[in-house]
């Protein structure tokens, strides 16, 4: 109810998505929201810390009052993401969204490290401490608030692939974990007078780190450049099967430039003896398509393959028979058959998954079992990775 109130009020035109103004708005409203309850959260906890005596609460506030700072670095990273693109930056400023989720990233794994040293400190040193059912209610009202900010945050990083939004919403969900042992401790506390303060306090830290160990690799994994979304990859090959005229596809390839700032770009197979104005304007019709109904602009390649020769049709569909056959099964593409005066070259690709180590032995394994074709064949293969396996 809150969120549809707060998204509807603040964001304009708010299922247009693929418009960077309405994303730099969710982003905006993700994180303020955020600095707002997290200081209110943090200056609660920081005084019942001070007024219970207890380490556990304490760290918990000053855990808040970090998020605060985190969500600061959100709201710049969205608006320093929205920069257009200049002479340095063609294609613009987006990766900045996957720093910002680094920085949140880095600043709970510190808060964590810290927290943990404090929490050993605290078992070895305990103090007693003063406990309230009131301190305790605050407490659980400050978990609910966190879950509520879970929810909110994640709302927002799915609908706009915001990765900083995200490890906020993450970050949250382990918050309200944290507030719950911390409650639990103090619940201990006050039934039977257990000093656990540092237990839960190591425990919490353990759950911070964990959070933030989560949050670095998915980040890390997007700045690298991780496969293609599956999702993505199996509508655009929806999108070319409507196309007679494409005959096959391959080296799918994703290039993310920051969320919103994609392109796409993959092999098509036609036929060698089409006319190529013509199949030059299925294709342009084919990147159109997919960018306006996708919001993604691709380049489609294209690869002429023989399809009226028979010689090379049976050799084609011989040596699929094969690769389908081995351990992994594999796949071919680029097929040419060219006829020589003592042996004939079978060039093709071949597209490897990327556990696949040892290529020379494979590639032995195929052109012997060409030459037991005809011995005259020779493989010339080119072993290309799978970037993009279809999800039937």
């Amino acid at each position: 109810m809150l969120m549809n109130f707060l998204i509807g009020r603040f964001v304009k035109d708010r299922e247009n998505t693929m418009d960077q103004q309405v994303r730099a708005a969710y982003g905006t409203l993700g994180s303020v929201t955020g600095m707002v309850l997290n200081l209110l959260l943090a200056g609660m906890k920081m005084l019942l810390g001070v007024l219970t005596g207890s380490l556990a609460v304490t760290a918990d506030g000053v855990n808040n009052l970090s998020d605060a700072g985190g969500s600061l670095v959100a709201l710049l990273a969205v608006r320093m993401a929205q920069k257009p693109y200049d002479e340095d930056h063609p294609f613009g400023h987006g990766r900045i969204e996957y720093l910002g989720a680094l920085a949140v990233g880095c600043l709970i794994a510190v808060f964590g490290v810290e927290l943990l040293g404090t929490g050993i400190k605290s078992i070895f040193e305990p103090r007693a401490l003063t406990v309230s059912v009131l301190s305790m209610v605050l407490m659980v009202l400050g978990a609910l608030v966190k879950m509520w900010m879970w929810r909110f945050y994640t709302h927002i990083g799915k609908k706009t692939d915001n990765p900083t939004m995200l490890a906020a919403g993450q970050d949250s969900l382990s918050d309200a974990v944290s507030t719950g042992a911390v409650v639990l401790s103090l619940g201990v506390v006050l039934l039977f007078g257990w000093p656990v303060d540092g237990y839960m306090g190591v425990l919490v830290s353990l759950l911070v780190l964990k959070a933030a160990w989560d949050v670095l690799r998915d980040t890390v994994n997007r700045l690298l450049g991780g496969k293609p979304d599956k999702e993505v990859g199996n509508q655009i090959l929806r999108l070319l099967e409507k196309y007679p005229e494409i005959l096959g596809v391959h080296d799918f390839v994703l290039h993310d430039y920051g969320p919103g700032r994609s392109m796409a770009s993959i092999h098509a197979e036609v036929s060698a003896e089409s006319n190529i104005i013509e199949i030059h304007e299925v294709i342009d019709r084919a990147e159109r398509e997919i960018t306006r109904e996708m919001h993604l602009p691709i380049c489609i390649h294209m690869d002429p393959i023989v399809t009226a020769d028979a010689e090379t049709e049976k050799a084609r569909e011989y040596m699929e028979h094969v690769l389908a056959k081995m351990e992994p099964p594999l796949k071919l593409h680029d097929f040419r058959r060219v006829p020589g005066e003592k042996q004939i070259n079978l060039i093709f690709d071949v597209l490897l998954p990327a556990y696949v180590k040892d290529v020379k032995t494979l590639e032995k394994q195929i052109d012997q079992a060409a030459r037991d074709m005809d011995a005259r064949h020779n493989c010339v293969i080119q072993f290309d990775r799978d970037y993009f396996s279809r999800e039937e």
